[in-house]
């Protein structure tokens, strides 16, 4: 199928917090303001305006996806909806073109009165689906669905879950010529949630242009060709997917957005880590590590330590961390060294964060933040559990 495009060129969106203008006093300036010709956009704010989204561009064509990621009321959102035309931008403008495919609010069509069959012919045609489509689609839908024995049973009888999976099926059946996805990558139970996930992987490498928000940072790595990080409306960060999470789940943004610069006055910090190996690598198998650090002094490691803690990105949670003076790494003297260390990654199919840093072991706190890096592990056989054995038949 053609694919279309999706434009934001300088987009901003204006919101008010507290009442409407509820007087004629507070109206009149509010309509002058608007109404202005020229000057920055700063200007046009009035009292208790703030912007949802500032000045943000960004273009993705047929083939690429590109995801947006940022904290609780970082302009995510907003961005979505202006997207699918159900705002429209303060300043700039928001474009795209061909045919839609939105998923967002995957049962928000449905009738609670109505059959599941009826309601997949309902919110198809919300979807702007043609019947003759519906009908050659109607099986396929209702199988991967998961809810046939169902299907002609009211869907106020539907377990969440159910209704979930059921609006789900109707959305990816379409044929968009652009995908807008928010949200929807955790419907279902765990079995539906990689049935799904595998779909929309289908479509993301289709030849059409795909925008996906989601909190689940290791599907936006996998699927996603690059990354936009915002806060606060703005884009913090774009490129990479890997960068882009790893900056997030770090959390060196300052309030105005900018990251925040080395800390000098800490005696000894990471001044580089990356990958020898190449990655993505296989479970079970040997990642290959270089490490830089930079000692202004002696530094005894009871005072100071320097570490690796290495993180599963979709839960958050620490499954390792590397001592560098264990491994008898630890600067012993002033200026730079570089070192080699091989961890075995002994870890399910998954996306994993390593995070250098400094502790202060006195104070117990970080000192310094380090750079991290972003790690692809692969299935290499069947994996059911937490930790990768490598059962093997003896020789």
């Amino acid at each position: 199928m053609p694919g279309g495009r999706i434009v934001f060129d300088h987009v901003w969106k204006r919101f008010h917090r507290g009442p409407a203008h509820d007087s004629l006093r507070d109206l009149l300036p509010a309509l002058v303001r608007r109404a202005r010709p020229g000057g920055g956009a700063e200007e046009t704010l009035g009292s208790g305006d703030f912007w949802a989204v500032r000045d943000l561009s960004f273009e993705v064509t047929p083939g690429q996806a590109l995801g947006i990621i940022g904290g609780n009321g970082a302009g995510k959102s907003t961005t979505l909806k202006l997207l699918t035309r159900i705002l429209q931008p303060t300043r700039g403008f928001a474009l795209v073109e061909g045919r839609v495919g939105s998923l967002i609010e995957v049962s928000a069509g449905f009738h609670p009165d109505l059959t599941g069959r009826e309601n997949v012919f309902l919110q198809g045609a919300i979807m702007g689906m043609p019947q003759r489509l519906i009908r050659e689609r109607f099986d396929e839908i209702v199988d991967f669905s998961g809810v046939s024995e169902s299907i002609d049973t009211p869907v106020k009888r539907y377990s969440s879950g159910m209704n979930a999976r059921l609006g789900f099926s109707i959305a990816v059946h379409l044929e968009p010529e652009a995908l807008i996805i928010d949200e929807v990558l955790s419907v279902g139970d765990a079995s539906f949630q990689n049935r799904a996930f595998e779909r929309i992987r289908s479509i993301v490498r289709s030849d059409i242009p795909v925008v996906i928000v989601s909190h689940q940072l290791d599907r936006i790595v996998e699927l996603c060709t690059s990354t936009i990080l915002l806060s606060h409306g703005a884009q913090v960060f774009a490129g990479p997917s890997a960068e882009a999470v790893g900056l997030y789940l770090r959390g060196e943004q300052s309030e105005d957005g900018a990251l925040t610069g080395a800390h000098s006055d800490v005696p000894i910090r990471f001044t580089g880590l990356e990958a020898l190996s190449p990655v993505p690598v296989l479970s079970g198998e040997s990642l290959r590590l270089r490490i830089g650090t930079h000692a202004l002094r002696s530094v005894p490691d009871d005072t100071y330590k320097l570490e690796v803690n290495v993180y599963d990105v979709a839960t958050n949670r620490r499954v390792y961390q590397i001592h560098l003076a264990k491994l008898d790494l630890h600067p012993t003297g002033p200026g730079d060294r570089s070192d080699t260390i091989v961890v075995q990654m002994n870890l399910p199919a998954g996306l994993y964060r390593f995070e250098a840093m400094t502790w202060d072991v006195v104070a117990m706190r970080r000192a310094a933040a380090g750079p991290s890096l972003m790690v692809q592990v692969e299935d290499r056989v069947e994996l059911i559990g937490t930790h990768q054995l490598n059962a093997r038949r003896d020789a």
